[in-house]
């Protein structure tokens, strides 16, 4: 790795090209049916929103309200330790001089920024500076180096900005295992935490650069590449799908991150008088956009729970005693923290302040919701965003209350459109009247400008250019959408389709149930038995047959009704708090491959220490090895009797004898 390189400016200021400066985005009206977003919709789009680029956005923000709080750190989760605060002109200052930075040191438009960071400021300056000098690529630093690798090498990463700590994911020893691996990387940007004495450092390894350093000496009211930012130019490289195989690469345009933004704040009415906690990781689209650009493009301040975020246990601990110290009047999280909330007290601190609380990434269970007004007097409003569509889809807005499972209203100047799935679970060209299931389609102006891998690209779309979410719903009297879960998440019994939300809705509501979720468990004739997992409420016992025949009596559908419930102490998630069902599936294979090891063992008469474990072999298949020595004369009848079992269950195993 060589030295960074300094380029000199490639423009003078003069050549810079940029629209004039604009309001901050307001909505228009507010918004309570699907008729306000028509009469919004009656004004062109191109009339409408003038803004190009992120860049412009926080330029008219830093216009409109200068001075005033953009950006809150806290240091920790103790409501009485004094935050870190950032203007909006501290904020656009910054993001002009890491820009700058990112400039001098050879990144051009077509150049990624990767981000390798933690809840904090200088987030904001690496996702902003770095679509204002090339293209952002946030990057979850829970990820395997192998993963982080190809991710980078796919985006051709030329710079990676780092936090110089560990941290909780040893990031910076991550940071400086991957110099060396990406081909396209040339420098890394140390990123020093908030609470390192100046200098304590010492001198840093060749080809890594002190972040704040560089900075302190660029400009801080222009862009010295004179660059002028396209729509169309791509802002961001956000990763999908990291956790179940090879990620893919969603490239977002300056256009689509505007549009999200812009289509946010008319549909929630935030504005300069509001407060949110952001809680999300900002490698996510829904920390970077519903949560940060879309607040801060209105004059949002916006809140950082400490590094860790809401995985900061004093945080969560205290988060209600935060909420009466910094007003919020905002409240945002997945299902599983605002489950993780249900079970923090009051005791007696004022919320009022909170007007509007909302959730996404998965379907709100029931239960849930009536827990959670119940307790605080709050209804959750759900949305709908993803990766391929700039981060959000639809919204509830304030005021409307819809059922669990309902995510509101399209965006204005965009379409949906419900398709029955095909043979394989896939969209079909057949469209669905308001009220059926079936697959979820959307155009829209925030539609993201593919992957990086073309392949990827043509199957995230059908043949008529709609994108095909996966997601299962339907269209509601009120053209609401309304949502029932992931078509790949359906359980397949005989042929027989089983929605596992109508497990999930049944079995959660039993007072003693936390989480749960529905998978597939594999069967030798059916193809998929319906199974169920539960985490228990603090404090509360059930046992699996009693909550197995409580869900089972909540459940119409014959077929449906799961076979079992399991209780397991901690429920699987994703680095953004979605339960990770991919791993429920493996744990209920490796349940029936159990039993019928049991079964085996039994019919030949072995006992326990001859009996094989089942392990898991990479991320779908089974292992299950016979121990020879163990079995005596039996392990060859064991290994052949096993063999045939499993060889009937539809998934991948081995047995073999050693």
């Amino acid at each position: 790795m060589t030295r960074p390189d300094v380029a000199p400016i490639s423009a003078p200021i003069s050549a810079q090209i940029t629209a004039p400066i604009a309001a901050p985005f307001r909505a228009s009206l507010p918004v309570g049916s699907i008729e306000d977003v028509q009469r919004i919709e009656q004004t062109p789009l191109a009339d409408a929103l003038a803004v190009r680029s992120t860049y412009e956005i926080f330029r008219n923000a830093a216009a409109a309200f200068g001075d005033k709080t953009a950006l809150t750190f806290l240091r920790t989760g103790d409501p009485a330790d004094e935050p870190i605060r950032w203007s909006f002109a501290t904020l656009f200052a910054g993001i002009h001089q890491t820009a700058n930075v990112l400039h001098r040191l050879g990144v051009g438009p077509d150049d990624a920024v990767a981000i390798l960071l933690p809840g904090c400021l200088d987030y904001h300056l690496a996702l902003w500076g770095g679509a204002a000098a090339g293209i952002a690529q946030p990057l979850n630093p829970l990820l395997t180096d192998e993963k982080l690798v190809s991710l980078m090498t796919a985006g051709r990463a030329k710079v990676l900005i780092a936090y110089g700590a560990e941290g909780d994911s040893g990031m910076w020893s991550k940071a400086m295992r991957l110099r060396d691996q990406v081909p396209t990387l040339t420098t890394v940007l140390r990123v020093a935490p908030h609470d390192e004495a100046p200098g304590s450092t010492g001198p840093l390894p060749e080809g890594v650069a002190d972040f704040a350093a560089l900075r302190a000496v660029e400009p801080d009211d222009h862009l010295v590449s004179g660059r002028d930012i396209a729509p169309e130019d791509i802002a961001a490289y956000f990763h999908t799908g990291g956790t179940t195989g090879a990620p893919k690469l969603a490239r977002h345009s300056h256009g689509a991150q505007v549009f999200s933004a812009f289509a946010s704040i008319n549909m929630t009415g935030q504005g300069p008088g509001d407060i949110s906690i952001n809680g999300y990781p900002l490698f996510h689209v829904a920390g970077v956009l519903p949560a940060s650009l879309a607040s801060l493009s209105a004059g949002v301040e916006v809140i950082i729970p400490t590094t860790t975020l809401l995985r900061n246990k004093q945080v969560m601990a205290n988060y209600w005693r935060l909420v009466e110290k910094h007003r919020p009047t905002s409240l945002s999280a997945v299902p599983t923290v605002l489950a993780a909330l249900a079970n923090v007290p009051l005791d007696g601190a004022d919320i009022s302040s909170i007007r509007y609380c909302r959730t996404g990434a998965a379907v709100l269970p029931p239960e849930l919701a009536a827990r959670f007004e119940r307790l605080f007097g709050l209804h959750v409003h759900e949305s709908l965003g993803m990766t391929e569509m700039a981060g959000i889809s639809t919204i509830t807005p304030p005021g409307v209350v819809g059922p669990p499972g309902c995510v509101g209203f399209r965006l204005p100047w965009s379409q949906i459109r419900i398709v029955a799935l095909d043979a394989h679970g896939n969209a079909s060209d057949r469209e669905l009247p308001p009220g059926e299931q079936g697959m979820v389609l959307f155009k829209s102006p925030n539609l993201f400008s593919g992957f990086v891998d073309a392949a990827d690209t043509a199957k995230a779309f059908t043949a008529d250019g709609w994108l095909a979410t996966g997601d299962l719903g339907w269209i509601d009297a009120e053209e609401r959408l309304n949502l029932s879960g992931r078509s790949k998440d359906l359980i397949i019994r005989s042929g027989h389709n089983i929605d596992p939300k109508t497990i999930e809705d049944a079995l959660g509501a039993h007072p003693a149930v936390q989480l749960c979720a529905a998978v597939g468990a594999p069967d030798a004739y059916a193809g998929e038995l319906p199974v169920a997992f539960a985490t228990l409420v603090p404090g509360m016992q059930a046992t699996e047959a009693e909550l197995l025949a409580f869900a089972a009596a909540r459940v119409d559908e014959a077929p449906a009704k799961p076979k079992s419930v399991m209780v397991i102490a901690q429920m699987p998630m994703t680095n953004v708090g979605k339960i990770y069902k991919p791993e429920l599936r493996a744990l209920a294979a490796r349940r029936v491959a159990e039993a019928m090891v049991e079964e085996a063992c039994t019919a030949l008469d072995l006992d326990s220490a001859a009996r094989p474990a089942v392990q898991p072999d990479g991320e779908s298949a089974l292992r299950i090895v016979v121990d020879a020595a163990a079995a005596g004369p039996a392990a060859q009848a064991l290994q052949e009797r096993l063999s045939q079992a499993i060889g009937r269950l539809p998934v991948k195993a081995t047995v073999r004898l050693q």
